[in-house]
């Protein structure tokens, strides 16, 4: 199997804005943010459907999605931090995290043409980091 994007950014090939990493997962910030502070929750292992993890990877991936919430939360100061999985544009499994106050705010879509601002992603990260 091609390694994904995201495995190219766990090994470092590629840069990310990390908010935080594990033995097991990595979270980093969406370079075409829903919102600010949408964020990326992978494991390291590569595997393409959330359902087919191994116990111990998706309990990892789960115990970094509930840490990092409770983190964005707290340092974007919203009430709500939606999720998503649905792995329909990458083959390795991510949970999305999505800061939010308002239904639209969640439901709005990401701009994939925009050029990222890594200026102020990495600013975001080092505020997010653990």
């Amino acid at each position: 199997m091609e390694p994904t994007v995201f495995t190219k950014i766990i090994r470092g090939e590629i840069p990310s804005h990390k908010v935080f990493e594990d033995e097991r997962t990595y979270a980093f910030l969406d370079i075409h943010p829903v919102q600010p502070g949408h964020t990326l929750v992978v494991p390291k292992k590569q595997v393409e459907f959330a359902w087919d993890l191994d116990d111990e990877d998706y309990a990892a991936v789960m115990a970094t999605v509930k840490k990092v919430a409770r983190r964005l939360r707290e340092v974007m100061g919203t009430h709500y931090v939606g999720e998503l999985i649905m792995g329909m544009d990458i083959p390795h499994t991510h949970v999305q995290l999505i800061p939010f106050n308002v239904a639209a705010e969640f439901k709005a879509e990401q701009d994939m043409d925009a050029e990222p601002d890594h200026a102020a992603l990495a600013a975001l990260a080092q505020k997010l980091a653990f």
